[in-house]
């Protein structure tokens, strides 16, 4: 089942939560949320399942229209992040809770709850209580408890932010790899770029109410349509500068720029990832004298801090391992940093040069 937002917005109080959101939710896709704190991605969410309601605009399941309709009328599996399980209840009966509601046959919801936990890996663990769960274990069991009434489509509110990183990288791969079985359209809201980016196949980026971007995770990180999603979606060095007569010059950057050949100077920001940047121990054309603040080892690369005395600011750049032990860098070292590409953001679209 597909999913159409069309024009939705959403006010509380003197807060615009949300602003005219389009988007489309290809059925059976695996969409994340993705946004900081007030970004209105949890609102959206919200509003999908029915438990908030819109001030403007329509939500359609394929081309059916359930914008007025009441949350339980709409066939979706919703979870929480902080689990929302009945303690007093076991895992089976959590699990049974909205079959047993919707008066099913005993010997029909004893059946699929043990598929659900096989499903979910849990075979053994239906009489145990919450409490006697780990996190990782609980998640699983709100899941499968989702999942009991065969839902057209599953929301995940922050499903692992209560969980620490090792259990949170163990579940996102389990979750892929649930839906790749079931084809469940799903919808998960997420802070983390990272989780984002690894288990979803379209990434929603979400800023003050609004959609940045919305694509798959390599189009959204290779071309960033704004410079917010640019900066959100990771460590970047930012340069300040102007254009002029397709001519770049933002710090140390000096480069050819065919997003804008008018002879009047227009300001603009030049944004280099950490990897696009080389560190050398040469001066060359357009490098940019640096000391060297910090070198951390960060598995196969080298994350190294410095300063550029003579633009006053600090920089960040990822060395591959092998070009690390060639150089052997040591902080109080000076060296020299050159852009190998840069992304520049202006009113109009980006350009990659």
């Amino acid at each position: 089942m597909s999913i159409t937002i069309a024009g939705v917005s959403r006010r509380f109080g003197d807060f615009q939560a949300l602003s005219g959101v389009n988007l489309q939710v290809p059925a059976g896709s695996l969409t994340a949320l993705l946004g900081p704190s007030g970004s209105g991605k949890t609102t959206l969410l919200r509003i999908i399942a029915g438990l908030e309601s819109a001030d403007s605009g329509q939500v359609l399941f394929d081309d059916r229209d359930v914008t007025q309709l009441a949350a339980r009328e709409r066939g979706v599996g919703f979870v929480f992040q902080h689990y929302a399980l009945f303690r007093h209840m076991t895992v089976a009966e959590n699990i049974a809770f909205g079959l047993r509601v919707r008066k099913r046959p005993a010997a029909d919801v004893n059946q699929r709850v043990q598929e659900l936990l096989r499903l979910v890996r849990l075979e053994g663990l239906g009489q145990r209580l919450p409490t006697e769960l780990s996190g990782g274990q609980r998640q699983r069991v709100a899941l499968a408890r989702a999942l009991a009434v065969r839902p057209q489509m599953l929301l995940l509110d922050e499903p692992f932010g209560a969980l620490d990183a090792r259990v949170r990288q163990e579940l996102r791969g389990w979750l892929r790899r649930l839906h790749q079985e079931m084809h469940v359209t799903t919808v998960f809201v997420t802070h983390d770029q990272e989780e984002a980016f690894e288990m979803a196949d379209q990434v929603v980026v979400m800023n003050q109410g609004r959609i940045e971007q919305t694509g798959s995770p390599q189009q959204v990180f290779d071309h960033p349509a704004t410079s917010f999603v640019m900066d959100f979606l990771g460590n970047v060095n930012v340069f300040h500068g102007r254009v002029t007569a397709g001519r770049l010059e933002a710090g140390p950057i000096r480069m050819d720029y065919s997003g804008y050949t008018h002879d009047e100077p227009r300001n603009a920001t030049a944004y280099v990832r950490p990897h696009e940047l080389e560190i050398d121990r040469h001066a060359e054309a357009a490098a940019l004298p640096a000391t060297i603040l910090q070198v951390t080892p960060a598995g196969s690369l080298q994350r190294v801090r410095l300063l550029a005395e003579g633009y006053g600011v600090e920089l960040n750049v990822d060395v591959a391992r092998e070009r690390a032990d060639q150089l052997q860098l040591r902080p109080g070292e000076q060296v020299f940093v050159r852009p190998k590409t840069a992304r520049v953001f202006m009113p109009e679209p980006e350009y990659v040069i």
